[in-house]
């Protein structure tokens, strides 16, 4: 199967409507699903304004007001980053865009209620026509897709249409369905370009077809700023134990037989917990490693018990093969 981002999809969005502070073209309804008619999702506000697109505005839909002035070099670092993170929502949320120096008396006013305007860029979230939070800097986009999270959160439970989306696609991987969840896991890409948990959702989706080469291609292309990211060192992790399994996989019933007739070849135990996590058989595979320890902890540097940790590593922190598998281990190492 192909790699799907890109295949059969329009170029992700970069941000609708971003530019320079005060020159946003503002997305008309209709530009984003799930947005409600009678507004803008991104917006420049004003003095005459801001009472109609934030205040009244967040009745119905939190708003979060970006302030800024054309001299804030860290302003024009956020505002591109904030843009995608609103845009990604889909009109779950909305942004408006004020320049303090366009608009000093709406600024003094707001500093006289209590908003440390004194410091830009400073992002408020409005609901109910009240501040419900803020933060101040140009913060990574992590962060910013966080603070809109708890926004959505506090404003009533609501949460980001990629939140949704991770849900079904994992879902349709544990439903036997990776195609369709590797479409999902894309989707949020297209709007979401770092998210870790869809990165390696495509690509565990991607091995779950089999096809290793998407797989790979997929993770060559997870952005820098994420590419340490546990959701990523998982799958790396997976993908490499697959490609080493499946040189091996064939000759299971002879490492068996090896391992029966001497059972300290640790080689053919090391490859037949390559082979049997291969398979899914995750139990098993660690239980060959841990007869290594058992036997000879220190052999090879300790080769079985690296070999083990990236099993727990791939297979992910939560999975029953890891919890029990690290319960033994500890019992051995520590009895």
């Amino acid at each position: 199967m192909d790699y799907i981002i890109g295949q059969n999809r329009s170029a992700p969005p970069t941000g609708s409507g971003a530019g320079r502070h005060g020159e946003t073209t503002p997305v008309t309804p209709g530009t984003a699903p799930g947005q409600k008619a009678g507004g803008d999702i991104i917006m420049d506000g004003t003095e005459a304004n801001f009472m109609q697109i934030v205040l009244e505005a967040s009745r119905n839909v939190p708003v979060l007001v970006d302030f800024w002035a054309d001299w804030c070099g860290p302003c024009k670092q956020l505002t591109p980053v904030i843009e995608r993170v609103v845009t990604a929502a889909k009109g779950r949320v909305r942004l408006v865009k004020v320049d303090i120096e366009a608009n000093r008396n709406l600024a003094a006013q707001l500093t006289r209620v209590g908003l440390p305007l004194q410091s830009i860029p400073m992002v408020a979230a409005f609901w109910k026509g009240q501040i419900l939070d803020l933060f101040q800097g140009a913060l990574p986009e992590s962060q910013v897709k966080q603070f809109v999270e708890t926004v959505l959160k506090a404003a009533g439970g609501g949460t980001l249409p990629s939140a949704d989306l991770l849900v079904e696609a994992g879902a349709a991987m544990e439903a036997g369905e990776p195609a369709r969840a590797a479409e999902l896991y894309s989707s949020v890409l297209e709007d979401e370009a770092e998210n870790p948990a869809a990165w390696g959702g495509l690509i565990r989706a991607m091995m779950a077809l089999d096809d290793e080469e998407a797989a790979a291609a997929a993770l060559a292309d997870v952005p820098a700023a994420i590419a340490t990211h546990p959701e990523i060192e998982g799958a790396r992790a997976e993908l490499e134990l697959k490609r080493e399994g499946r040189k091996v996989a064939g000759e299971a019933d002879e490492l068996r037989k090896r391992i029966a007739a001497n059972p300290d070849d640790f080689e053919a135990r090391m490859d037949l917990a390559n082979a049997l996590n291969v398979a899914g058989h995750r139990e098993e595979a660690a239980s060959e490693l841990l007869a290594i320890i058992k036997a000879d902890r220190d052999w090879k540097e300790g080769a079985a018990k690296q070999l083990l940790f990236k099993f727990f590593e791939a297979w992910g922190h939560t999975d029953p093969a890891t919890v029990s598998s690290r319960r033994r281990l500890s019992s051995m190492l520590f009895s």
